[in-house]
């Protein structure tokens, strides 16, 4: 009988073939499974790792860049003159005409001498026309071609603020008039002119900026 017959079989029973039982220990899956995890997690630190070093030698992207510049960059700001400040002409670019409407001799020469000391070149002086005699009821009316309305006629309105201020589409010529109402009482004092005339050409906040690194 075989070695291989189990007993009490009587030999009726045999294992042929050349294959065998084997008897094979249990498969670990656990552990398995826990150093493929592991392993993930070091590919991913070490991923992590790597990306920091490369935002440090590189300047660290967007926010790195913004702190760079708070260290790093002095940002300043510089007044820059207005287009209308620019192109707005001196006193003595600017010639007026000194109109009486009132019925007070003497104020057109009287205004006309004092605007000269100012700077102002004169031309006619004497009394308004007929459309405007007696009928301005202000300090006085200031009247000039459509582009003296942001050059000559701000400059002038500096001498006197509370006139009004209106353009002849039909007029030639770049010379302004000053009619004087019957609200007038004297031009503005000399030294509250000046600061209104340096206040009108002086730059605007500043829009321009510098960046100092």
């Amino acid at each position: 009988m075989s070695m291989l017959t189990p007993p009490g079989m009587g030999g009726q029973y045999r294992i042929t073939g050349d294959k065998y039982p084997r008897m094979r220990p249990p498969r670990r899956r656990g552990r398995l499974v826990l150093v493929v995890t592991a392993s993930v997690v070091v590919i991913g630190v070490l991923s992590w790792g790597t990306l920091q070093l490369v935002d440090v030698f590189t300047g660290g992207g967007d926010s790195a860049s913004a702190a760079g510049t708070k260290a790093g960059c002095a940002t300043k700001a510089s007044p820059s003159p207005s287009a209308a400040a620019a192109n707005l002409p001196k006193p003595g670019a600017v010639t007026v005409n000194v109109l009486n409407a009132t019925t007070r001799s003497g104020l057109a020469k009287k205004t006309a001498d004092e605007l000269k000391k100012r700077g102002f070149k004169i031309g006619e002086v004497g009394n308004a026309p007929k459309q405007w005699d007696k009928k301005v009821k202000g300090t006085g009316l200031l009247i000039g071609p459509t582009s003296a309305l942001n050059t000559a006629l701000p400059v002038l309105a500096t001498q006197l603020p509370g006139a009004e201020r209106s353009a002849d589409r039909a007029r030639k010529g770049a010379a302004v008039d000053l009619i004087i109402g019957n609200g007038f009482k004297e031009l503005a004092k000399k030294p509250s002119a000046d600061r209104a005339l340096a206040a009108l050409t002086a730059p605007q906040p500043a829009t321009a900026t510098k960046k100092n690194c």
